[in-house]
């Protein structure tokens, strides 16, 4: 505690010492703001508002306004107005744009960790497949994606593959992740699965049970529970790396938060 609070002391005198201007009262509009919409006059005239209908009656035409729910009227029956005078405004709460950058980014990093899991089980399987193809297949896929960057995964999937086949950025960039943490979730998993002592295979044989349902009942279970702290470990690296996907314009968390400090200067307050 005296360490911490030694440091918290340190970098409080360190920040204040900066020649920087703080702007700590320009972020919370970042979360959420007041949006305002208003209605206009489409022509000169005169109010006419019988407590339902709203009407300009012009010198020579009339129109009719819709007030939807939650508008507030500014001009009461018989008041002169003119072309684009406001008449009725609504104002409401909306989502600031690093809420809408986190939604996006837990949609992109929930989407790709379910193909992960998805590719990483059917690679672990294959893996320790007794058929010989099927491990070569596997095994050049694990070493072919853990062995170059993400980066240039998503860069290569997105100009090329994603092109071809037409997909959004958006599928694009999950499916990106997908793919890469899948080579490293089928090694997770086939490490639990190895690591299951033989007399488990031995036991469920003798029960009669068939290879399907000796790895449903019997030794996944007991991989997934050694498997789950590392496997976290991953979900936490994919969604930290799903920053990445900004590179091909996605607008997740951190290009949200790149735009507010190129239009703000104010890049220590955004990152806090």
């Amino acid at each position: 505690v005296a360490f911490y609070l030694v440091l918290g002391y340190l970098l409080f005198t360190a920040a204040s010492n900066m020649n920087y201007i703080w702007k700590w009262t320009s972020v919370p509009k970042y979360f959420a703001y007041e949006k305002t919409d208003t209605l206009t006059a489409p022509l000169d005239g005169t109010v006419q508002y019988n407590g339902t209908t709203l009407v300009v009656q012009g010198r020579d035409d009339s129109k009719e306004v819709v007030l939807e729910k939650g508008y507030t009227l500014l001009v009461k029956n018989g008041d002169n107005i003119y072309a684009d005078d406001k008449i009725a405004e609504k104002t409401s709460m909306q989502m600031g744009p690093l809420i809408e950058g986190l939604i996006v980014t837990l949609q992109i990093s929930g989407l790709a960790a379910a193909m992960a899991f998805s590719i990483g089980f059917i690679l672990a399987l294959m893996r320790i497949s007794n058929y010989q193809f099927l491990k070569d297949i596997a095994t050049v896929y694990i070493a072919i994606i853990r062995g170059t960057p993400l980066l240039v995964q998503i860069f290569i999937f997105y100009f090329i593959i994603a092109t071809i086949f037409e997909l959004e950025r958006f599928l694009a960039g999950a499916i990106s992740l997908g793919l890469f943490f899948g080579a490293y979730i089928a090694e997770v998993l086939r490490g639990a699965i190895q690591s299951i002592d033989k007399g488990q295979y031995e036991a469920a044989k003798s029960l009669g049970m068939n290879y399907f349902q000796t790895m449903v009942y019997i030794i996944m279970p007991q991989a997934l529970k050694r498997a789950l702290p590392t496997l976290v470990g991953e979900m936490i690296a994919l969604v930290k790396d799903s920053s990445l996907v900004s590179v091909i314009s996605i607008t997740d968390l951190t290009k949200v938060g790149r735009e507010i400090v190129a239009n703000t200067f104010s890049p220590f307050e955004t990152d806090r």
